[in-house]
């Protein structure tokens, strides 16, 4: 099965599965089903996990990569692991230890790829989501450049083989890349990346730069209460994208992931069923026409299902650019 997947090459030479497992879980969702669920993912063939310190499931994670490795269903490198610094810990004493304790949940010795969460710096301290009386976050001011220096040091340790970013505007990217004494371009920038926000200038931005867009939210996000406003439109439910699902005889969630994949996007697919994940690995086996492809391109419209509001104070917002 994970022999037929493509795979992307970063910056540094190593290689990114095209497709990943996204393990974002709401509250309501039991830790179990996430165990659950990366069990029945490395199972149906997916080889790239991705997963962050914020998620509260890398302890799950870990135990699904241990359990498949003992039982010799894959090797730790047949298998691409990404997890995320959380942005209480962007002081650069606070990114070593930070991965450290990502480190001992998933059981493993390095991650294939660490990456901040956001461009935005939080209070650093015991709560991961820390407010004042009024329930408004208390953000920081750490200059994310010295948070990228601690990440170097911790690829130079060899705790983790490639370094990114996650949700940074390209002016926020070329400040990294402009940063005198760079050790380590970033290999990739993770943000949301969908029909409704394809996200076309930051694509050929990080085209140009050699940087890797790698997508969340591929199928207009899982809707979650929590996050997404929920009169928001139901991008799988798209009468055009539907009726080029019906054209090429797939479903409309295969058409969103291989209109991602085939613009050289490394596209991450979220789902708690067995089916859906089967199905999801399918992408590699058809093409779009360059015509539905220009039909798909016409869905744009800019919209975040994810607008991070609870940022918008900083000066490190990263959505008021236009990308």
């Amino acid at each position: 099965m994970s022999s037929k997947q493509q795979r992307v090459k970063l910056n540094n030479g190593y290689f990114i599965p095209a497709l990943g497992f996204g393990t974002y879980k709401p509250r309501e969702v039991p830790k179990s089903e996430s165990l659950e669920a990366a069990n029945l993912a490395i199972d149906a063939g997916f080889r790239h996990i991705d997963t962050a310190f914020a998620y509260q499931v890398e302890e799950e994670i870990g135990q699904a990569i241990q359990s498949k490795i003992k039982a010799g269903v894959i090797k730790r490198e047949d298998m691409f692991i990404t997890t995320k610094l959380w942005c209480t810990c962007f002081r650069p004493e606070l990114v070593r230890p930070a991965l450290e304790r990502s480190l001992k949940s998933l059981q493993l010795d390095y991650v294939d790829l660490y990456v901040m969460h956001y461009p935005v710096p939080m209070k650093a301290g015991d709560d991961d989501f820390p407010s004042d009386n009024e329930g408004k976050f208390l953000l920081d001011s750490v200059d994310f450049c010295d948070t990228w220096e601690a990440l170097e040091k911790c690829k130079d340790a060899g705790l983790v083989k490639s370094i990114g970013v996650s949700n940074f505007n390209h002016k926020q990217l070329e400040r990294i890349l402009n940063k005198p004494g760079l050790k380590y371009k970033p290999v990739c920038n993770q943000v949301e990346c969908h029909l409704y926000l394809n996200q076309s200038k930051l694509l050929d931005y990080c085209k140009s730069k050699d940087i890797v867009l790698v997508a969340y939210g591929a199928l207009g996000t899982q809707r979650y209460k929590e996050w997404v406003d929920q009169n928001s439109p139901v991008l799988l439910n798209d009468p055009v994208l539907c009726d080029v699902a019906k054209k090429n005889k797939r479903s409309p969630a295969l058409i969103a992931l291989r209109y991602l994949i085939q613009r050289g996007v490394v596209t991450l697919a979220q789902s708690f069923k067995e089916n859906e994940m089967k199905e999801n690995l399918k992408v590699f086996e058809f093409q779009l026409s360059p015509e539905d492809m220009k039909t798909l391109d016409g869905l744009n419209k800019n919209f975040r299902y994810l607008p991070a509001e609870f940022f918008v104070d900083h000066p490190e917002y990263p959505y008021s650019e236009e990308y």
